[in-house]
This record gives C-alpha cells, structure tokens and sequence, in this order.
C-alpha cells in the first residue's frame, strides 16, 4: 500500500513540471498558476483562504502572490469594512491568461484519463477526495504545531 502516496506525487510532480515549463512564456514559474486560477474562480479571495485552499503556508503564499502581483496578474483591494483584510482580483492580464491555464489543465486532465471508463474516472475521483479528506485532517494538526504519533515505532 506505500506505493499510492509514491504514485500520486509523482503524478502530481510530473504535471507540475509540465504546467511550469508551459507557463513559463506566460511569466508564471513555480506553481503560480495554481494561485491565480483560483483568484480567477474566487475573486475577492483573502490570501489566508487562498493558502488554505492549495494547501501550503502563509509565507509560500504570500511569495507567490506578490510576485503575481508584480508581474500584473492580480490586484490586492481593500475590503470595504476592515482594511487590514486585503481581498485579491484578477487583472486583466490574468484573465485573459486563466482560459490558457484551463485548456492544459483539461488536456492534462484527458490524458491523465485516457483509458479509463467514466465509472473508473468517477471512481478514481471520489477516493481521492477521500484520501485528501484524511489527509487534511493531519495538515490541519501539524499545521496548528500538532505532533503525529508514528504507530508501531
């Protein structure tokens, strides 16, 4: 069974590497366009909602969107009641730029399919979820300074 964590990054390594050497004419580098598919699907997204979200720290975040930020893709907009919150928006550049991220993410997406029934994707998709279930429940305690108990060591 320790072979399906060992599948998965590797899949997920393997998109990533894909998606970053495409994305790269586009100026976005290391995981960027995760962050800014999801501004454009949430916009007036909080940035500790977009972290959570993708599933990294507040510090990865934070690098990622200022260098969208900088290189035009979002814009950072004062909530109207609390200007502490800052609330994030696509420009213009990064939605005209969201449609290319979505048709690899759908190219991606057949050809990681390819193969399989519609019962299988279906399948496949809702185990996921459950490990990703599982999972988040360990981030969220790890990531609150929890420390796992490795059983049987």
């Amino acid at each position: 069974m320790t072979e399906i964590l060992r599948e998965i990054g590797m899949i997920a390594r393997a998109l990533d590497s894909i998606s970053n050497i495409e994305f790269k004419a586009h100026e976005l580098t290391k995981g960027q366009y995760l962050y800014l598919v999801r501004i454009c699907e949430h916009p007036g997204i909080i940035q500790e909602k977009l972290a959570e979200m993708i599933k990294v720290d507040r510090t990865t975040a934070a690098r990622a969107i200022q260098k969208l930020e900088q290189n035009g893709f979002i814009e950072k907009k004062d909530d109207e009641l609390n200007r502490k919150i800052k609330k994030l928006f696509p420009t213009a550049k990064g939605e005209e730029t969201y449609p290319l991220i979505k048709r690899e993410n759908d190219h991606s997406e057949n050809v990681a399919l390819a193969g399989l029934s519609d019962r299988e994707a279906k399948t496949a998709l809702e185990l996921l979820r459950k490990i990703r279930a599982n999972v988040e429940v360990d981030w969220e305690f790890v990531k609150k300074g929890g420390k796992r108990e490795y059983g049987g060591q």
